[in-house]
This record gives structure tokens, sequence and C-alpha cells, in this order.
């Protein structure tokens, strides 16, 4: 058990302030995320082991062709990631497929280390496939989209495919592959803010005649190798590119994030009132003088023998105390993946659990909570110094990826990781103004960070 905190617990009143703002975030969230769909008809389909969605405006209209567009994703991210690129090809008048490429999001298969390329080529071929198969789609105005490893994946694939009426590249990572003019109809864009190598990769695809009759790559200020999927611009590109259009409605790439982030706000605030509910309150210091001091009581005549044990009332309340701290750890725990998981996906990436992360899920629990338990106890319940111990956590992440002790790819997601363990240092903050033991803070911290590492890394 921590020990004591000077710190007083918030006022009724403020919690109550606390979980009627929570209750207002989440409904506005809600509404956002609903509205997000508005206009669209959805469709979840499996072909070939590959999960796909389909996107498009209205009803499936067989007597009009539409342009077709299939929209991979990156490493690490899923199909739920490109949906915001997906709802502005369908209101332009398009089909968009979306679909999770091997180890990644709801595909249980593994990608595999050995000739990955062929893995991804053979995911791209099933989700070609199917969109050409749909009786509203062109089959000659087919648009391939894809971002960072999946930038790769369909440039190499319409350089294979000249049927293949335009791509778009997001960040490509290399184009040491591609033959020269190939793909020919080609559009690439960068984030301002991305790694060089990302630039250098795009410009050397220009160099090899494969953009858009050699113009410059299309380079969005501000943002980096994520947040350019979610630029304005990138979705203004995208919708222009399109081999032909149907309307001129406004990009709307912000709108799943606004909502995730209304309910990432209502769950933030909503842990005051839940551990309110849940876990009594810490004794506070009592700022009434102290009393005269009255004379010891007489000791009591020592005797021999074993102590007497606990009376009946004592070893009951001992049980109460232990079930409703069981009760609120296990309470808290499934809020705590809630919290985490339901925000990320419905407005980012794909965050449920398939296959072999079932069991990789535990793996990385436990090595979380081993982690934040050390975390704790160096804080020692000093919330200065449980912010010191995790940005020196970090920032070792960091400078591993840098300095070439970790995969590159970490660098990506060190922002992710300190949002999470800056949110559990809140929350920690709020739990040791109740009588909170320091493992349960730990553990509902190992929750928010464990469960978006084992359900988006990928499956090799």
């Amino acid at each position: 058990m921590s020990a004591p905190s000077p710190h007083r617990p918030p006022s009724t009143r403020t919690t109550v302030l606390l979980a009627v703002l929570a209750a207002v975030a989440a409904a506005l969230g809600t509404l956002v995320l609903v509205r997000a769909d508005d206009g669209l008809t959805v469709r979840q389909v499996t072909v070939g082991g590959v999960p796909m969605t389909e996107v498009r405006a209205g009803a499936p209209t067989p007597d009009v062709r539409r342009p077709g567009v299939v929209i991979a994703h990156g490493f690490a991210g899923s199909g739920r990631l490109m949906r915001p690129i997906a709802d502005t090809v369908a209101r332009r008048g398009a089909v968009a497929l979306l679909f999770d490429f091997a180890g990644h999001g709801a595909n249980p298969a593994r990608l595999g280390a050995d000739v990955p390329s062929a893995r991804l080529a053979a995911d791209m071929d099933a989700a070609v496939g199917h969109l050409r198969s749909m009786p509203d789609v062109d089959e000659h105005q087919i648009m391939l989209v894809g971002h960072s490893m999946g930038a790769g994946a369909v440039t190499r694939y319409a350089a294979d495919h000249p049927e293949i009426a335009r791509t778009v590249a997001i960040s490509l990572p290399s184009a040491g592959e591609l033959p020269p003019g190939r793909p020919a109809e080609l559009l690439l864009i960068v984030g301002g803010a991305e790694f060089p190598a990302f630039r250098r990769a795009a410009d050397d695809a220009v160099g090899r005649g494969a953009s858009m009759g050699r113009r410059p790559a299309v380079v969005v200020p501000g943002v980096e190798h994520i947040s350019v999927l979610f630029a304005p611009r990138t979705h203004r590109e995208i919708a222009h590119w399109l081999p032909s259009a149907d309307g001129n409605a406004a990009p709307r790439p912000l709108a799943r994030l606004a909502g995730a982030a209304l309910l990432v706000l209502a769950f933030g605030v909503g842990v005051v009132p839940l551990a309110a509910l849940l876990l009594p309150t810490r004794a506070t210091p009592s700022r009434r003088p102290a009393p005269r001091p009255t004379p010891a009581p007489q000791p009591a005549p020592a005797h021999d023998g074993p102590a007497p044990p606990p009376g009946p009332a004592v070893e009951a309340a001992a049980r109460r105390a232990t079930a409703r701290t069981g009760v609120a750890a296990l309470t808290l725990t499934a809020y705590a993946v809630l919290a985490v998981a339901l925000p990320i996906h419905l407005g980012l990436t794909s965050a449920l659990p398939v296959g072999a992360r079932w069991w990789l899920l535990p793996l990385v629990l436990a090595g979380c909570l081993l982690f934040l338990l050390g975390v704790e106890l160096a804080a020692a319940d000093r919330a200065w110094r449980h912010l010191l111990v995790v940005a020196v956590a970090v920032l070792v992440l960091a400078t591993s990826a840098v300095v070439g002790l970790a995969p590159g790819f970490v660098l990506l997601v060190v922002p992710l990781f300190a949002l999470l363990l800056g949110w559990h240092a809140v929350w920690a903050a709020v739990l040791r103004r109740y009588a909170a033991p320091r493992w349960l803070s730990a553990l509902l911290g190992a929750a928010l960070v464990s469960w978006p590492i084992a359900t988006t890394l990928p499956l090799s």
C-alpha cells in the first residue's frame, strides 16, 4: 500500500461536475462518429482470408459504373487507419476498398519474415480482384492508394499491371524497385516534417520518370509520417487524381479523429468519479488545533502466551476491504481497456485482438506491468518524479532507435508511447488521492499501454 498523500481528493461537487463533463463528451463523441458515416454505405467482406471493407456513397448501382480505389495501409497500420481517405473518394463518386495486410488489423495470417513483399502482393491481388468483380465498378478506372509500406506495395503492383489507371503513393519508403517510367500515372505525396529518406524516395521516383510527367512530388507542409494521412491537402490531391469524379464534396479527414478525441476526454475525466465511487478516500490532515495531551493510560499487566486472535468484526472488515479492492481493480482495469481501445478502434486504427494476438496480449501486459511497477516505486508517490521517470524512459527508447539499437520504426511510435505514459501519469495522480495500492495504478497503466502495442504491431 502506498504511503498516505497530503493531497485531498476532489470535492463531491467537483466529482459530479466531472461526471457530467464525461457524459457530455461521450455523447458528443458518439454523435460525431455516427455523423462521419452520413451518406455512406459500408460493407464488410472476407476474400481469400483477407478482411476487406467496401465504402461507397449510397447503395450499389449496377447500371452506373464508378471508379474503384484500393487503399493500402502502412506497417503496423490497418484498413481502419485509411478510412478517412476512403470516405473522401467515396463522396467523390468512387467505390473505395480497404483491406488488412497479413499480420495487421483483423487479418490473423502471418506476414512472414522471409519474403514479405510476396505476401503483400498476394493480398493486393486479392483486393484488386475483388474490386474488379463489383458490378458497379468500372474495371478500366482502377486507382491504387498506399501509405508507407502500402505505398511500396501499390507502386510495385501498378508497375507490374499497366491496366491500373492511376496510383497514389503517400510517404513512399523507397523507389529502388521501380522500373524507369513505371507506373506512368503516379502521384507522390510526402509530409514536409517527415524523415528526409521519404523525401529522397519521392525525388528518386520522380527522377525515374514515374510521376505525372516528371512533375515534382507534392509536399504537404507541417505534417509528419502519420498526420500526412489526415491533412486536408492530402485528401484534395487524392480526390483530384481520381480517374473521374462525380461531385465536389469537401473532404472531412479529421471527423473521426475529433470523435475519438472526445471519447478520450470522456474516459480521461470519467476516472475521477469512478475512483470516488469504488475507492475509499484517504484520511487528510486536520486543520483544527491539536488537543491538549492527556495522561497516557497505564499499560495492562503483561501476560504470557500468544496474542488473542482478531475478533469476528475485524475479520469481516478485512474481508470487505479485500473484496472492495478486488472489485475496484477489475472495474478500473476494464475501464482502462475501454478507454484506450474504443477511441483507437472507432477513430484511428484496428484495436481488437485476433488470432495469435490473444496470447500476445497477456505477455505484453505482464511486461508493461513490471515496468510500471518500477515506475511507481521510483516515483515514491510524487507526481513530478513519475513524470521524470517517464520522460527518461521515452528518451532512452528514442535514443535507442536513433543509434540503431532498436528498429527505426520505433521513432514513429514514440509519440504515442509518450502520450499513453503521460495519460497513465495523470491517472496515477488521481489514484494517489484515494486509498489505492501502487500495484493498482501500475495495472491500469499496463492496460493503457499494452493494448495498443499488442493489437497493432504486425505478426511476422
